[in-house]
């Protein structure tokens, strides 16, 4: 597909055009902030400068904490009580990278649940939204490692329970396990190897946001109509864009700043309020937690995880089929990875003609049950393994699945969609009539 026409990067000066005939980054950087943007953007669109806040935040802090920490079994405890207590700052470094987590987390998922709405996924931008899934499982891998790191109760016993998991895979699960710990149980190796690729996979994260970046400049952003921005001239294409510097940038930036208002003051105020408080116990294999949870942006998917157990007549079905092989745990590590997998499929399993929510009724309503299903899920996970919060996880994941492999599917074929501006000059404009235009009306209202 052509990117939308607009003015490129043309070199000044004698330096400048020495350089660009070398190395063109200046062009490239003129490019990337003045790339036509949709002008009809609402706030949903920032969290895209707060993602990548967090991750320069989480690989500079972690690369300080990392001065101070060692990766042994009998000293990692003691050195994270040393950053807290003996190094110059260190508290602070320390709370911003673990509440940074926390922010990353937010904001990924209000990235994803935005994108889901308003159909960021379908066509041309499918490899996009997969790029985007792969970030999003990296981002939890890095964030479950990381977690392992201070060596409390928690963090030994929620590695002894996620790494059980792979023991269930048949036939190579055991083999798996073993590797990923490094031997027979959680220990000194498995601390190691956690702490290796807790410090490498940040900057693989870092490689893959700027394939999503460049990915999305090439397609172009979607918009809340999702309507495409009209590319047969450079013409048309200004009555439906602005340019991202300095219309963007500075929303963008405003945008950041309250929430950074918010994140600090939760850093300086109630930096444990997200953590659990067995975490500042040392870890000891023989005491084992009454309730043991994961942090809390991997609750939805660890509630579906425990949602299917061996009474469930799927899993029983699956297990009767394959002779055995397929038991409650494996079911489980499935339908949790599953989970995600779906969302992965949702260019392909969503085949309504219309790109944005905003304008299917029908839509509108699974979707925001969805959002309150992962909240729900949430909310589940936290709670013990006991009824009735068993039978309200296996609802709650029985519609997270229904919601993409049949309502998706089906609203397609069924739903009449309302009326979709035909560009998104028009859609702006009904919103923030130009002047001489608006009055004697309401006084406009910003876009949904």
């Amino acid at each position: 597909m052509a990117g939308i026409p607009h003015d490129h990067y043309e070199p000044v000066t004698g330096g400048e055009k020495w350089l660009h005939r070398r190395l063109p980054v200046l062009g490239l950087l003129y490019d990337t902030l003045m790339i036509p943007t949709p002008k009809n953007l609402n706030w949903m669109w920032i969290w895209g400068i707060v993602l990548t806040f967090c991750l320069a935040l989480q690989i500079v802090t972690g690369i300080v904490l990392a001065m101070h920490y060692t990766p042994h079994v009998d000293l990692a405890f003691a050195s994270v009580e040393h950053i807290m207590r003996n190094v110059n700052g260190g508290h602070m470094i320390r709370y911003l990278h673990q509440n940074g987590a926390s922010l990353f987390f937010i904001a990924v998922y209000a990235h994803i649940f935005r994108g889901l709405y308003y159909g960021s996924y379908k066509e041309p931008r499918e490899v996009t939204w997969i790029i985007g899934i792969l970030i999003f499982v990296l981002m939890m891998g890095t964030a479950f490692m990381g977690y392992v790191l201070p060596w409390g109760q928690m963090s030994f016993w929620g590695a002894t329970v996620i790494t059980g998991l792979f023991g269930a895979i048949p036939f190579v699960g055991e083999a798996i396990q073993t590797w990923l710990l490094g031997g027979p149980a959680v220990d000194n190796a498995t601390l190691n190897r956690f702490f290796s690729l807790h410090y490498l996979l940040p900057f693989v994260i870092a490689g893959l946001v700027i394939v999503h970046i460049w990915a999305f400049h090439t397609t172009g952003n979607n918009n809340p109509t999702g309507v495409e921005v009209r590319r047969a001239s450079k013409e048309e294409a200004e009555k439906d864009t602005v340019p991202f510097w300095p219309y963007y940038v500075i929303k963008d930036l405003f945008a950041l700043a309250v929430i950074l208002a918010v994140f600090f003051a939760i850093v300086g105020f109630m930096p444990n309020y997200l953590g659990h408080p067995d975490n500042y116990i040392e870890a000891n294999p023989l005491s084992t937690p009454a309730h043991i949870v994961p942090e809390w942006y991997f609750l939805p998917f660890y509630a579906i995880l425990r949602a299917f157990t061996s009474d469930v007549w799927i899993v029983i079905a699956a297990n009767w089929i394959t002779g055995g092989i397929i038991d409650a745990k494996f079911f489980g590590v499935v339908a949790m990875f599953g989970a995600i997998a779906v969302m992965a499929l949702a260019p392909w399993l969503d085949t309504s003609s219309v790109r944005s929510g905003k304008y299917r009724p029908q839509f509108k309503w699974w979707f925001w049950l969805l959002v309150i299903d992962f909240f729900v899920l949430m909310w589940l996970g936290a709670m013990p393994a006991e009824e009735p919060f068993a039978t309200f996880s296996l609802i709650a994941s029985a519609y997270w699945f229904a919601y993409f492999l049949v309502i998706l599917p089906l609203l397609g074929v069924m739903e009449k969609p309302l009326p979709v501006p035909d560009t998104i000059e028009d859609d702006f404009d009904a919103h923030y009539p130009p002047k001489g235009e608006a009055s004697g009306s309401a006084a406009p209202t910003p876009a949904e």
